[in-house]
């Protein structure tokens, strides 16, 4: 198993409901660890750069709208195969299908605001991370 890094966003509703010490905590019983963590209220443009790759689809717009609404909770989570279990803890991105003890089983309010954003493989882990930190805010 390899250690890796992956990139997690606890989105708007999560910190307007106080919930990012609930959804920390699923992840480090999980085994990941926090190795960075950063508060932030994205701009728009900083949003809109950052979803770009989502820029042609219809719901581009209202997730940008949604991400710039309130702050949020960048991380770094670190831990073995950290990607595909961020995946797993995560649930799928409609509350309704996810499962059981899934991150949006448990605090999602709908499709769009399902709490948490991770990164869907190593390579966009690392773009993602880079956008929002600096390596020496980076702490294993």
């Amino acid at each position: 198993m390899a250690i890796e890094q992956t990139f997690s966003i606890i989105k708007p509703d999560a910190t307007r409901r106080n919930l990012t010490g609930a959804i920390n905590a699923v992840f480090e019983k999980a085994g990941l660890r926090i190795v960075a963590q950063k508060r932030v209220w994205m701009s728009r443009a900083h949003a809109k750069k950052f979803y770009e790759v989502h820029a042609a689809r219809p719901f581009y717009s209202d997730l940008v709208d949604f991400m710039v609404s309130g702050p949020v909770v960048v991380q770094v989570l670190e831990g073995e195969n950290a990607v595909a279990k961020n995946r797993e803890l995560m649930g799928a991105t409609n509350p309704a299908n996810a499962e059981e003890g899934t991150i949006r089983k448990m605090f999602a309010e709908s499709i769009e605001a399902n709490s948490v954003h991770g990164s869907d493989s190593a390579e966009n882990a690392a773009v993602e991370i880079a956008y929002f930190f600096a390596g020496t805010e980076i702490v294993g």
